[in-house]
């Protein structure tokens, strides 16, 4: 009998598994979730994720010599001219994983876009879209870097490459130009509108601005390497259309909710610890520029907020903190204004009501950038026009572009009128004139104005005399490799830097010669 009842209980085992079985699948699907987003949603949030974190203060900002602290530890960076590599992975770490912004990186976001839309003539607008972006990722990575993963980049779900290979610099350079003139060229007005796109709601005519711009900065960058190509490509880009006003400026406009992710160094528990650069403030200062006094402010007490202390953005007043110093001895820097018992030192910092809002916007690619671009193309005979009126147009549109921070950083056009007055364009000296203009105009793009800094030599600086420094030469060439690459990704790290040189701050891009 015993025997009997464990069949039966067997039996009846079987017929309840059976039955929880039956709709299984049904039951435990969840009705509301969606199993399929829709690409434009991937594009924004590559848009939004294609940031600057807080680390390219500590170096591209600090090489250059516009923004400085004089703390080492978690600071350390190029305003001590060492490697360190909490710092130099962020650029790489932000747009490959999105580590550390709490999102998918954009190069994943941008393949997937890419994915899903290369064979849908429908979103064929946003197939392109995503090219174009995708240029402007890798052109910074390329300038940060030298040699990094392109071609299998953003592959590990739709091809499982998980260790994905370095491509040589030059090449990738030569893909981007390729990428932007078939991408721009088939961008189509009469097809889908993608109004999801945070930057132009789509809109395509904006979008070939944005792309034929990209193309001319891509190309300016070969200027000492491959002028024949350079020359070549900045008048595809003219002749497709580069931007025409600051309405065209590329830029994610953040707000409360969505700070600017650099607003912590302003306005959180670091406040006290950043400064504008003596060679930046003394630069404005010395051609009476009116950015200045939008941009500049010295506070009584820098680790209070601007409510609870007193300010001062009167542009003789302002004071840059000297270059090469530390916390320790810039009590010995000439002209030390003093510290303040509250934390921080009496020199300039950024207004916290106007660049420096939590809410301020940040610039990609601007009208302003690209006007200076091509005044120099001009001046090298490679495009049309007169270099004079490309340069003041986009000093005039810099200076305009300032009312974007906020209302009150409006510069009169009767001042941009004087500036321009007492700071003519002046042929014997255009390309350092253009380029240091460049320089002020890429204020809080570090990426692009360390990029350009290397390539045209301008601003004339001087180098950082910190004691401390393990470079050899006399400024930053690139920023270094994440020390996780040396390990996991280690054939193809070591392919690399055998093929470009040694993974430190002195190896040379290959259009930084």
């Amino acid at each position: 009998m015993k025997k009997i009842h464990y069949i039966l209980a067997g039996a009846l085992l079987l017929t309840s598994l059976s039955g929880c079985d039956k709709g299984f699948e049904e039951v435990n699907r969840n009705p509301v979730q969606s199993t399929n987003i829709d690409p434009i949603y991937l594009f924004s949030n590559a848009q939004y994720t294609t940031t600057f974190s807080a680390q390219t203060i500590m170096y591209e900002e600090a090489i250059v010599q516009q923004i400085y602290t004089p703390f080492g530890g978690v600071n350390n960076g190029g305003n001590y001219n060492q490697d360190n590599r909490t710092n130099t992975m962020v650029n790489w770490n932000f747009f490959y994983s999105g580590t550390g912004n709490g999102n998918n990186g954009p190069i994943k976001l941008l393949a997937d876009v890419m994915n899903q839309t290369k064979s849908d003539a429908n979103r064929s607008n946003l197939y392109n879209m995503a090219r174009i972006w995708k240029v402007y990722v890798f052109q910074v990575l390329v300038d940060s870097y030298g040699d990094v993963p392109y071609s299998q980049a953003g592959q590990a779900y739709t091809q499982s490459t998980y260790l994905p290979k370095y491509d040589n610099q030059q090449d990738i350079y030569n893909d981007l130009l390729n990428e932007l003139d078939q991408a721009t060229a088939a961008l189509d007005a009469s097809k889908r509108v993608e109004t999801g796109d945070l930057y132009f709601k789509g809109n395509i005519a904006q979008w070939k601005k944005l792309g034929y711009s990209l193309m001319l900065r891509v190309a300016m960058r070969l200027s000492k390497v491959d002028a024949a190509k350079a020359q070549s490509f900045v008048q595809k880009a003219v002749a497709g259309g580069v931007m025409q006003s600051n309405d065209d400026n590329v830029k994610i406009q953040y707000t409360s909710i969505f700070p600017s992710p650099t607003s912590n160094l302003w306005n959180g528990t670091e406040k006290a610890n950043f400064y504008l650069a003596q060679p930046f403030v003394n630069y404005l200062k010395q051609t009476n520029d009116p950015r200045l006094k939008p941009i500049a402010t010295k506070y009584a007490e820098p680790s209070k907020d601007p409510s609870g202390t007193t300010e001062d953005n009167t542009p003789a007043n302002q004071i840059g903190f000297p270059i090469g110093y530390d916390n320790g001895n810039v009590s010995t820097a000439p002209g030390y204004p003093g510290n303040v018992g509250s934390g921080g030192w009496k020199y300039s910092q950024l207004n916290r009501r106007t660049v420096a809002k939590v809410d301020a916007p940040q610039h990609y690619i601007t009208y302003a950038q690209t006007q200076l671009l091509l005044a120099e193309a001009a001046q090298r005979g490679w495009t049309t026009g007169s270099a004079a009126t490309f340069y003041t147009n986009g000093v005039t549109a810099h200076m305009n572009q300032m009312k974007e921070y906020d209302a009150s950083a409006t510069i009169a056009a009767t001042d941009i009128t004087a500036y321009l007055t007492a700071n003519p364009f002046d042929a014997t000296k255009a390309l350092e004139q253009i380029n240091t203009q460049y320089w002020v105009a890429s204020f809080l793009n570090g990426p692009e104005a360390f990029a350009n800094f290397r390539r045209s030599g301008f601003p004339t600086l001087t180098p950082n005399p910190y004691p401390g420094k393990t470079i050899a030469g006399t400024f930053i060439r690139r920023l270094t490799y994440p020390l996780s690459e040396k390990s996991v990704n280690a054939d193809n790290y070591n392919a690399a830097v055998s093929r470009q040189g040694a993974d430190d701050l002195d190896t040379r891009v290959f259009w930084d010669k």
